[in-house]
């Protein structure tokens, strides 16, 4: 898996703050969605993610691949 280089700040450690802004990768098209923010930190590398709107955390728990700071590109395809 390529490298991959953040927004300087959004990262603690390798890893994502709570309420950094954040895209979101859909499972089901592999296109990012924005309107997210890191709820909390769950495992290593997997995050319980809010959505902005409405203030929901969504019940699964997203990878490091599945995030990334909000508006930032990474090829990775």
């Amino acid at each position: 898996m390529p490298e991959r280089s953040f927004v300087t700040g959004s990262r603690l450690d390798g890893l994502l703050r709570t309420g950094t802004p954040v895209d979101v990768r859909s499972r089901f098209v592999g296109s990012w969605s924005r309107g997210f923010e890191v709820a909390e930190q769950v495992t290593e590398h997997g995050y319980r993610i809010r959505r902005l709107s409405d203030g929901t955390v969504l019940p699964d728990v997203f990878s490091d691949d599945e995030v990334r700071p909000r508006g930032q590109r990474i090829d990775v395809w």
